[in-house]
């Protein structure tokens, strides 16, 4: 079998209509003439002489990873898929006269591998999760998103035991507050995430005062580029930290997994270098007694179904994420919409990934911009007055407020 050509599918995905993500002052809804956001989603197709296809996503900045997949097709016109590693190697070295792998290169490799995989498991007659040593689970524990009282309400109404809340606004008195609503039977988690991102100083204060709660993880309590202040919290709380969504492949996600940063490693199915690379990453986490949640709260449905290939069949998977209030132009993107049940999402058992988009659907929503700035005035993130000035880290003010509930 020979790979004969890839094609790529871009659309603008509608933004979640309700949970607004684990953050704050997310607009969502759809307006008459298009959808709100600036989410995208990119789909690829590889084509082989046997007319066996695969599917892949790639995420982290699919307007630009799309001319990356177009820069990358030449080397693969030709090759056998099914040498998968051998393929993901000759890729990285092709990139890496650009620098180091990033998250463009990431989300490329990783939609090229993810569909690689699918044919392999196509041609073969058996699902992804077989290839990767078989099943561990039937079914995948997941999350969902909720900022308020409401939105956890209904969360726990769906049968869903998990919620993640986030942003920097007020985070103590929001624990606080869901954690009162739904009880002590669901799980809560909490994402820290900039913009503003906090100081050290500030996170090591804000840890200690979560650990009460009883939280299934702190999720990105400061900037992914400060290492060094992972070890500060870690010396100064006693909580689960969880991280690693903006790195790619094994090389990203090293420091974090070897030192012991984290208790919880978050690859985003999409960008962290494909289901090759996930399946060693959370080979290097089960070697330090580390849990993986991949991140998929912006990925489209393919990617999904990956993360629950990787999950079925890996030991130390404890939960996915997902916005199971979407976008409902979600369902009718990808054939068969995976089937959710109350908490838990069924492992797909049809050969491959067990899925295939609806090109048509896909077709009528062209991509109409893919940057934006993250975070609304509204939402408080920033200190009052500093909006306009967009800081990537700033230091809390009005300390006694925010750090007492």
């Amino acid at each position: 079998m020979k790979i004969t050509g890839i094609r790529t599918f871009l659309m603008h995905a509608g933004q979640p209509h309700r949970s607004k993500w684990a953050s704050d002052g997310h607009a969502g809804h759809v307006t008459q003439h298009k959808l709100e956001g600036t989410r995208n989603w990119l789909f690829l197709k590889i084509e082989t002489d046997e007319g066996i296809t695969g599917i892949g996503e790639c995420s982290g900045w699919p307007r630009v990873i799309e001319t990356a997949i177009k820069d990358l097709a030449p080397l693969l016109i030709g090759e056998d898929p099914a040498h998968i590693e051998k393929l993901w190697q000759k890729m990285a070295i092709a990139m890496m006269g650009h620098g180091m792998l990033g998250t463009v290169g990431g989300g490329a490799m990783t939609g090229i591998d993810m569909a690689l995989w699918d044919i392999k498991g196509k041609a073969l007659g058996v699902p992804v999760w077989n290839l990767l040593g078989g099943k561990v689970r039937d079914r995948i524990p997941i999350y969902s998103h909720a900022n308020t009282v409401e939105q956890a309400l209904a969360v726990k109404e769906r049968g869903i035991k998990a919620l993640k809340c986030g942003g920097v606004s007020d985070p103590v008195r929001k624990v606080d507050m869901l954690r009162e609503a739904v009880g002590d039977e669901m799980d809560i988690a909490i994402d820290l995430h900039g913009p503003p991102w906090m100081t050290p100083a500030d996170a090591c204060r804000l840890v200690r005062k979560l650990e009460p709660y009883e939280l299934l993880w702190v999720e990105d309590p400061i900037a992914p580029d400060n290492i060094e202040g992972y070890r500060r919290i870690r010396d100064a709380a006693h909580i689960p930290l969880a991280s690693g969504e903006r790195t790619a492949t094994i090389f990203g996600e090293r420091q974090l997994i070897e030192e012991e940063l984290v208790d919880v490693i978050q690859p985003d199915t999409g960008r962290a270098g494909g289901i090759t690379q996930m399946k060693k990453i959370a080979a290097m986490a089960e070697a330090h007694h580390i849990q993986m949640a991949p991140h998929s709260g912006s990925l489209g449905p393919v990617a999904e179904y990956a993360a629950l290939h990787v999950l079925a069949s890996i030991p130390n998977a404890l939960i996915l994420e997902r916005i199971d209030d979407d976008w409902e132009g979600r369902q009718h993107v990808i054939v068969p919409h995976p089937v959710q049940e109350g908490g838990s999402i069924a492992v797909p058992d049809a050969p491959g990934l067990g899925c295939d988009i609806d090109e048509e659907f896909v077709a009528r929503f062209p991509s109409e911009g893919n940057v934006s700035v993250p975070v609304q005035e509204s939402g408080n993130s920033y200190n009052p007055g500093t909006y306009g000035e967009r800081l990537y880290i700033q230091t809390r003010l009005s300390r006694r407020h925010y750090f007492n509930t």
